[in-house]
């Protein structure tokens, strides 16, 4: 089951867990309640997953590459971890199927504070258009995910101010009415 938790203010590597003292775990629920929704499949069927191919028919996840972050697979990896771990938005859904190793989705709950949600292989998540987000790796750093689109692609992240965007607006009442 995915694990996620508050995250401390502490400026220390951003690969670090930083957990809250005390630990102040996040549940499924609460993820679900900000809109991100989570499954756990096998990652060593990916290609025939029956399980996988459902989700993707239901939710109309038409398009699919796989993305390794590591220093020696992805071009230009510095300045891409960085830009992935700038707070930013999307005006589409993002859906990552972690594959192989592991990583750290910080969401912000309702009260603008960091959630990390520990995602490791096996794991699949859909973000919500709209919610302020990063991405960035473990200690261990690397990562092997499937990426999932509605439709054709679309890379373009807003950062931070960005709530002008319908999409931003159409979340913050979607938050609303789960208050």
């Amino acid at each position: 089951m995915v694990e996620a938790w508050y995250m401390d203010e502490s400026p220390d590597d951003q690969r670090k867990p930083h957990r809250l003292e005390p630990d102040c775990p996040v549940g499924l629920e609460q993820l679900r309640q900000l809109g991100v929704f989570y499954w756990k499949l096998d990652a060593d069927k990916y290609e025939n997953d029956p399980e996988l191919e459902k989700i993707r028919r239901e939710r109309n996840y038409s398009w699919m590459d796989i993305i390794t972050i590591c220093k020696d697979k992805l071009p230009n990896y510095e300045e891409k971890i960085k830009m992935f771990y700038e707070e930013h938005l999307h005006l589409d859904d993002e859906i990552r199927y972690i594959l192989d190793g592991s990583g750290y989705f910080d969401v912000r709950d309702k009260e603008d504070k960091w959630i990390r949600i520990f995602m490791e292989k096996g794991d699949m998540i859909t973000l919500p258009a709209g919610i302020y987000h990063r991405f960035t790796l473990d200690e261990k750093n690397y990562v092997k995910a499937m990426r999932l689109f509605v439709g054709e692609p679309v890379w373009t992240a807003y950062s931070r101010p960005a709530d002008h965007f319908d999409a931003r607006g159409q979340y913050m009442k979607f938050l609303a009415q789960t208050a």
